[in-house]
Protein backbone atom coordinates (compact mmCIF):
# COMPACT_ATOMS: atom_id res chain seq x y z
CA UNK A 1 0.00 0.00 0.00
CA UNK A 2 3.12 2.17 0.89
CA UNK A 3 4.18 2.63 -2.91
CA UNK A 4 0.74 3.21 -4.17
CA UNK A 5 0.74 5.91 -1.33
CA UNK A 6 4.32 7.27 -2.84
CA UNK A 7 2.84 6.53 -6.54
CA UNK A 8 -0.07 8.89 -5.80
CA UNK A 9 2.20 11.66 -4.59
CA UNK A 10 4.30 11.69 -7.17
CA UNK A 11 1.78 12.13 -9.85
CA UNK A 12 -0.02 14.80 -7.90
CA UNK A 13 3.43 16.47 -7.65
CA UNK A 14 3.43 16.88 -11.38
CA UNK A 15 -0.29 17.77 -11.14
CA UNK A 16 -1.91 14.63 -12.51
CA UNK A 17 -5.44 13.73 -10.94
CA UNK A 18 -5.74 10.73 -9.45
CA UNK A 19 -8.25 8.44 -8.57
CA UNK A 20 -7.90 5.88 -5.81
CA UNK A 21 -9.51 2.50 -5.67
CA UNK A 22 -9.40 0.86 -1.80
CA UNK A 23 -10.63 -2.74 -1.05
CA UNK A 24 -12.87 -1.66 1.90
CA UNK A 25 -14.02 -5.47 2.52
CA UNK A 26 -13.66 -8.82 1.54
CA UNK A 27 -16.12 -11.87 2.26
CA UNK A 28 -14.56 -15.84 1.69
CA UNK A 29 -11.60 -16.23 -0.24
CA UNK A 30 -10.42 -12.59 -1.49
CA UNK A 31 -7.29 -12.03 -4.18
CA UNK A 32 -6.42 -9.16 -1.75
CA UNK A 33 -6.69 -8.06 1.82
CA UNK A 34 -8.75 -4.67 3.33
CA UNK A 35 -6.81 -1.94 2.43
CA UNK A 36 -5.74 -2.89 -0.77
CA UNK A 37 -4.99 0.02 -2.87
CA UNK A 38 -4.87 0.65 -7.07
CA UNK A 39 -4.29 4.23 -8.38
CA UNK A 40 -5.07 5.43 -11.84
CA UNK A 41 -4.04 9.03 -13.01
CA UNK A 42 -5.83 11.37 -16.16
CA UNK A 43 -2.45 9.36 -18.14
CA UNK A 44 -4.23 6.35 -18.32
CA UNK A 45 -1.24 5.20 -15.53
CA UNK A 46 -2.36 2.06 -13.37
CA UNK A 47 -0.60 0.98 -10.17
CA UNK A 48 -1.30 -0.96 -7.67
CA UNK A 49 -4.00 -3.64 -7.69
CA UNK A 50 -7.38 -4.90 -5.83
CA UNK A 51 -7.87 -8.70 -6.58
CA UNK A 52 -5.21 -10.77 -8.28
CA UNK A 53 -6.14 -9.41 -11.91
CA UNK A 54 -9.73 -10.72 -11.51
CA UNK A 55 -11.24 -7.33 -11.37
CA UNK A 56 -8.86 -4.51 -12.33
CA UNK A 57 -10.09 -3.82 -15.73
CA UNK A 58 -13.47 -3.39 -14.16
CA UNK A 59 -12.17 -1.10 -11.54
CA UNK A 60 -10.12 1.02 -14.09
CA UNK A 61 -12.98 1.96 -16.32
CA UNK A 62 -14.93 3.36 -13.33
CA UNK A 63 -12.05 5.27 -12.53
CA UNK A 64 -11.43 6.83 -15.47
CA UNK A 65 -15.63 7.97 -15.85
CA UNK A 66 -14.60 9.43 -11.88
CA UNK A 67 -12.05 11.07 -13.26
CA UNK A 68 -14.51 11.92 -16.21
CA UNK A 69 -16.28 13.97 -13.11
CA UNK A 70 -18.69 11.16 -11.87
CA UNK A 71 -19.45 10.59 -8.20
CA UNK A 72 -16.92 8.40 -5.96
CA UNK A 73 -18.67 4.70 -6.21
CA UNK A 74 -18.43 1.65 -4.12
CA UNK A 75 -18.52 -1.01 -6.19
CA UNK A 76 -19.31 -4.80 -5.24
CA UNK A 77 -17.60 -7.99 -7.15
CA UNK A 78 -18.94 -11.81 -5.74
CA UNK A 79 -19.42 -15.20 -7.38
CA UNK A 80 -22.88 -14.86 -7.73
CA UNK A 81 -22.45 -11.62 -9.71
CA UNK A 82 -22.36 -11.94 -14.01
CA UNK A 83 -20.40 -9.25 -13.86
CA UNK A 84 -17.59 -11.14 -11.17
CA UNK A 85 -17.56 -14.08 -13.92
CA UNK A 86 -17.71 -11.47 -16.78
CA UNK A 87 -14.33 -10.00 -15.33
CA UNK A 88 -13.11 -13.33 -13.82
CA UNK A 89 -13.36 -13.09 -9.80
CA UNK A 90 -12.74 -17.45 -9.86
CA UNK A 91 -11.69 -17.51 -6.00
CA UNK A 92 -15.34 -17.51 -4.42
CA UNK A 93 -15.00 -14.89 -2.68
CA UNK A 94 -16.83 -11.22 -2.48
CA UNK A 95 -14.81 -7.81 -2.16
CA UNK A 96 -16.21 -4.06 -2.16
CA UNK A 97 -14.13 -1.76 -3.40
CA UNK A 98 -14.08 2.07 -3.21
CA UNK A 99 -13.13 4.56 -6.09
CA UNK A 100 -12.79 8.33 -5.70
CA UNK A 101 -10.92 11.03 -6.89
CA UNK A 102 -7.73 11.15 -4.56
CA UNK A 103 -7.61 14.76 -2.92
CA UNK A 104 -3.99 15.34 -1.08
Amino acid sequence: MKDVLEKVDAWTARGDRVVLATVVSVKRSAPRPPGAKMAVNDRGDVHGAVSGGCVEGAVVDVAEEVLRGGEPRLLHFGIADSEAWDVGLPCGGEIDVFVELYAP
